[in-house]
This record gives C-alpha cells, sequence and structure tokens, in this order.
C-alpha cells in the first residue's frame, strides 16, 4: 500500500492505523506500506498509476488533496489514471481558538477580518492541504481577505493555536479532537452540513449563516484497468471494515467519522472539488507557480 507521506508523518500515522483493519477483513493477504514522500503527495499517486492493475498494488489516498495536485501541479491526467476504490472515513475539518480568548463563531473572524485584514491571524497546515484549503474557501463564500498563516504541520499549526500565537487555526478535526474535549481549544465551528455526535456542542459553519462544507476523506484507489472481481473484492473488504465496531469506535474517538463512500460516488466528489479549487486558484494560487 502505497502512503504519500513521510513516515512518522500525521498521514502516515492515519493510514498505518488502516492497515490491521485491512489485514484483518483480507485474511492470507500480506500488505506491506511503501511510503513515496514528496510533491504533496503527487510521488504516490504516480508511482500507484504506473504500477500494473492486478491488485498488487494499492494506494491510500485522501481527498481533496488529489483533487489539488491535479490542479496545483497541472497534472490533469491524474484522474484518469487512477481508480478510487472507496473511503472509509470522513473527517471534518474544524475552526477552533484559544479557550482563554475564544472567538464567538466564524461570522466573528468574518466581521473582524472585514474591518482589519490582519485582525485574526488564522493558522493551518502547509499551503495544499485540506485545511488550507478550506481557509481558502471561507475567504471566497464571505467575501472577506482572511489572514491565513500556514505553518510547516499540522501540529505546528495546532501549537500555535493552543498558545495563543494565532487567533484561530483551521485544521482536521483528528487534529484537534482531543483539545478540544479537554477545553484547550474552543470549537468556533465544523465545516460540515450537521452537527456531529462525537461533538454535539460544537456548531457547524451553516449555522452562523456561512454555507460552508469541507471534509476530507480517506480511503482506497488502485491503478485504472484492475480487473473488476478483484476490485468487488476489495469493495467487499472496504465495507467490512467501515461495518466493524471496534473500527467504528476507534474512529469516532480519533475524531473520523466512519462512513462508506463507494468509488463512483467519491470520484464525483473528487471531480467537484477539482472544478472548484481549479476556480480558486485562478485568483488564488496557494503555490508559488503550478510547477510547485
Amino acid at each position: 500500500m502505497m502512503v504519500g507521506a513521510p513516515v512518522g508523518s500525521r498521514g502516515d500515522r492515519i493510514a498505518r492505523w488502516f492497515v490491521p483493519y485491512m489485514v484483518r477483513h483480507f485474511p492470507l493477504t500480506d500488505l506491506v506500506v511503501r511510503n513515496v514522500p514528496g510533491e504533496g503527495g503527487l510521488g504516490a499517486l504516480n508511482a500507484l498509476a504506473d504500477t500494473f492493475p492486478s491488485g498488487a498494488s494499492i494506494g491510500w489516498v485522501t481527498t481533496p488533496s488529489l483533487s489539488a495536485r491535479m490542479v496545483d501541479r497541472g497534472n490533469d491526467t491524474l484522474a484518469q489514471r487512477l481508480s478510487l476504490l472507496g473511503a472509509v472515513v470522513r473527517e471534518p475539518i474544524a475552526f477552533v481558538s484559544p479557550a482563554a480568548e475564544p472567538l464567538e463563531s466564524v461570522q466573528d473572524i468574518i466581521r473582524r477580518a472585514s474591518e482589519d485584514a490582519d485582525a485574526i491571524p488564522m493558522g493551518t497546515p502547509p499551503p495544499g492541504s485540506p485545511p488550507h484549503l478550506a481557509a481558502l474557501k471561507l475567504q471566497v463564500v464571505s467575501q472577506t481577505r482572511l489572514n491565513i498563516v500556514p505553518f510547516p504541520s499540522a501540529a505546528a499549526a495546532r501549537q500555535a493555536v493552543l498558545s495563543g500565537n494565532v487567533s484561530a487555526a483551521v485544521l482536521g478535526l483528528s487534529d484537534v479532537i482531543d483539545a478540544l474535549r479537554d477545553g484547550k481549544l474552543h470549537g468556533v465551528g465544523l465545516a460540515a452540513r450537521n452537527r456531529f455526535g462525537m461533538l454535539p456542542d460544537m456548531p457547524v459553519l451553516k449555522e452562523a449563516g456561512v454555507p460552508l462544507a469541507a471534509a476530507i476523506r480517506h480511503g482506497l484507489a488502485a491503478p485504472v484497468g484492475l480487473p473488476p472481481d478483484v476490485a468487488a473484492r476489495f469493495t467487499a473488504v472496504l465495507k467490512a471494515i467501515v461495518a466493524d465496531p471496534e473500527f467504528r469506535t476507534k474512529a469516532d474517538a480519533a475524531g473520523f467519522v466512519p462512513a462508506w463512500t463507494d468509488g463512483v460516488a467519491w470520484t464525483a466528489l473528487m471531480e467537484t472539488e477539482r472544478a472548484d479549487l481549479a476556480r480558486i486558484w485562478l485568483t488564488e494560487p496557494w503555490l508559488p507557480s503550478s510547477g510547485g
């Protein structure tokens, strides 16, 4: 299983968290993780797309990162070379602030930013990461220039908001769920359509009049041309993992929503994300050049 992140990184840890369940529900199969870091995950995606479609090689894939790499690296053919098998978890994107100086709502961020563009420094992981892209989308939806401050990693952005060095941060829920539960961070809002049972008191952005929903999906992909019977076996395994009670309990504890999204539906979501990001890229390119 190819993972487009360095060993020990956030992306690698999430992928390896999934591995034991894959082994449990795919018996008599050895699963070896191969880390192919570089280019924001594009190296692993290209390596996977270039493998023979036998089922021997699969990839741990995240969207909207896949869509973003097609946009910011100008790699339009990637979607025709990869087949999304299915996503097993959905991770909400959270807007948070320091517990000592909580922001009332996302409208508070927008209002103060409209009065002073530098008023609310808002930390995110690196440019092109899903939370950073969500912050850019908030700019578009609110038509307000925000003071977005990218950090080298999600951990660095989280530490900055915990320390009060930024007034807010945008992060995947798994990166802040413990701090929210412990009261070390204040939940400004989730970029989701509905509240979640794991954090029932945390509002969603649309409750503040901001129609922004953005989620990170994690799952498996294979090179195009995978035999239908092999693809069907992978699909059955992934569905079984999502239904696994232990998987569901641990996903919930970690800030993930266990939810099956089949390959067709996931591909459609990916294409919609790509179109949205391509429009943002025209006026707000998040990297210095399309070549990365």
